[in-house]
């Protein structure tokens, strides 16, 4: 296996309003946020939700490939690896592994792997994966009844911090989203909850996996530990999965091997709820992959009518993993037994870094996700076969973001300044790009860009954006980092049809935390956005402006999860909030 360059994302400690602003409040010392309006021609006449298909047979939702507008069949090149070209010159080529790291010659999957609308995803209410479901759209479940349009803490947990790869983390980093689930009460019964809790249909958990290593396991409603937390030792930067059909299950990949004086083997954990432990995972360190660092920051997606589980890995594998799951509630028993086919994929890049860090998202058998070399990848999750490949020019960590439409599917992602910034040649500023692209055949249908600056932290699209809906279905939310200076960002609402700029306003404090979108009981959709200098924003998505803010401690890194009025996130205090939408 070759070795490659350790990649991690450092954390932004010193944004913080004393830092920057000499003991004061940041909103005390920096000039008011600048607004840039712009006409709005597509705004929605209903607000009316749009019609969706139930369906959730995989079988009944493949895509053959060859109906592909523009499909070609790859070129076999023996051993099971096969080639197809890419625009504008360049070829990828790729092969698959079993579990044993043999090559397989003549793939033959086991059944089909397809994904419903995101709707489908799970019956579990709640936010069970990072955005939610498979479409990445939904990082707010409910309806939140707002009247006064503040924000209050409720409660705080403390976490704790680690140290590795010669920095700190503390608290919940990129992208750190904690899971909210209303758990079915058979479930609750196997995990042995307390009576009140079982009996209790409202009662929401809180999972979070956090950079202390720890899991922590609490009651949405007051904070408290509704089971010990578990300590595994090593830091999760990533956001977790809990499975979607309410299996007692979680799963969550270590971000970091080190802690201190103390290295520890990459591990792909997998959680028994029931037992409060890891019961299985498997080791990053792969002999199949092409890169030496085994970090897992992608959120798995676990398609619940193939018990198959998909997680792309930092260390250039993805991971197909048939789950065998068996989940006896009157037993109070669950249990995996996996079985693998790994994708390894190679676009030609003598500098390629491979990796993902950012989560697939899936429409039907077909899968996205951004690589460290700044290629888009899309691939069937049945054959495994790579479909198309789509350069963005920089490495591109922002999880992609799907929509299905009247006029067929589309992506929205975004890259970085990252590899054109680095080494003592490297420019410290220049273009990013926000593109919409063609989800069938890869081809771009517009962009958008804005200057970022590089100073060994990126600066660009690291949050996910957040699709609209309702009286904002016309718009897609994007926060960019570290645009007109080292400690500014910009919040755009762009056109979904044109990527014409709707609204934009530059923010004294840039974020890698992404925006999240909620639903009112009022009819009326709500923003929130939180940035590096601690302070959380409740926005008007239709002109961008603030409702309200509340100053938190220190960097809000992690993106937040809503359950009706209800919002939990962490910050680089060594916080878990939960706080209020009132």
């Amino acid at each position: 296996m070759p070795v490659t360059p350790r990649r991690v994302h450092r954390p932004l400690l010193g944004l913080t309003a004393v830092a920057i602003c000499g003991g004061l409040t940041l909103t005390a010392c920096t000039a008011p946020d600048v607004f840039v309006h712009s006409p709005r021609p597509n705004a929605p006449t209903t607000t009316a939700s749009p019609s969706v298909n139930p369906e959730t047979d995989p079988a009944k939702l493949q895509l053959p490939l060859s109906s592909l507008p523009g499909w070609t069949a790859p070129t076999a090149l023996g051993n099971g690896k096969f080639s197809r070209p890419f625009q504008p010159d360049g070829t990828v080529t790729w092969q698959l592994f079993n579990g044993d790291n043999q090559p397989i010659a003549n793939y033959n999957p086991a059944g089909p792997v397809g994904f419903g609308d995101s709707s489908t995803y799970t019956k579990v209410p709640g936010v069970l994966t990072f955005r939610g479901n498979n479409y990445r759209n939904a990082a707010a479940y409910g309806a939140a009844d707002i009247t006064a349009k503040k924000l209050e803490i409720a409660w705080t947990h403390d976490t704790g911090d680690v140290k590795a790869e010669g920095s700190y983390w503390a608290g919940a980093g990129w992208t750190g989203q904690p899971l909210m689930v209303n758990w079915p009460k058979a479930t609750k019964e196997a995990m042995g909850l307390d009576p009140a809790q079982v009996a209790d249909d409202s009662f929401v958990e809180v999972i979070y996996p956090v950079v202390d290593g720890k899991v922590y396991r609490m009651n949405l409603a007051d904070g408290k530990d509704t089971k010990p937390p578990i300590d595994t030792g090593f830091a999760f930067k990533g956001t977790g999965s809990v499975d979607p059909r309410g299996y007692p299950l979680l799963y969550s990949g270590m971000g970091l091997n080190q802690n201190g004086d103390k290295t520890g083997d990459w591990q792909y954990r997998i959680f028994d709820l029931i037992k409060n432990q890891q019961v299985d995972g498997w080791n990053g360190t792969d002999p199949s992959a092409p890169r030496d660092w085994g970090a897992f920051d992608s959120s798995a997606l676990v398609n619940a009518a193939s018990d198959t589980l998909i997680e792309p890995a930092e260390n250039g594998l993805i991971y197909k993993v048939k789950l065998n799951t068996t989940f006896d509630p009157g037993a109070k028993t669950v249990s995996v037994k996996p079985e693998f086919t790994k994708l390894r994929y190679d676009t030609g890049d003598p500098k390629a870094r491979h990796g993902i860090e950012g989560s697939a998202a899936a429409y039907r058998n077909l899968m996205y996700a951004p690589d460290n070399d700044g290629n888009i990848i899309c691939w069937d999750a049945t054959t495994m076969q790579v479909v198309w490949v789509f350069p963005t020019g920089d490495d591109t960590d922002s999880t992609i973001v799907l929509e299905d439409t009247p006029d067929g599917p589309f992506i929205y992602t975004g890259n970085e300044f990252d590899k054109r910034g680095e080494g003592d040649a490297g420019a410290k500023s220049g273009p990013v790009t926000f593109r919409k692209i063609n989800a069938l055949t890869g081809k771009e249908v517009w962009k958008w860009e804005i200057n970022a600056q590089y100073n060994a932290v990126n600066g660009g699209l690291m949050a996910t954006p957040a699709l609209g809906f309702g009286e904002v279905s016309d718009l897609i939310f994007v926060t960019m980092a570290r645009t007109a200076s080292d400690k500014q960002g910009d919040l755009v609402a762009l056109d979904k049809k044109t990527g014409q700029v709707v609204w934009q306003r530059t923010m004294g404090a840039f974020s890698w935390s992404s925006p999240v979108l909620v639903q009112g009981s009022d009819g009326h959709v709500y923003g929130i956005q939180g940035d590096s200098s601690g302070l959380l924003h409740l926005f008007n998505p239709i002109t961008g402006e603030d409702y309200s803010t509340l100053q938190l401690e220190k960097n809000i890194e992690a993106s937040p999860s809503v359950y009706n009025n209800m919002l939990v996130v962490g910050t680089y205090a060594k916080k878990l909030y939960g706080i209020k939408i009132s």
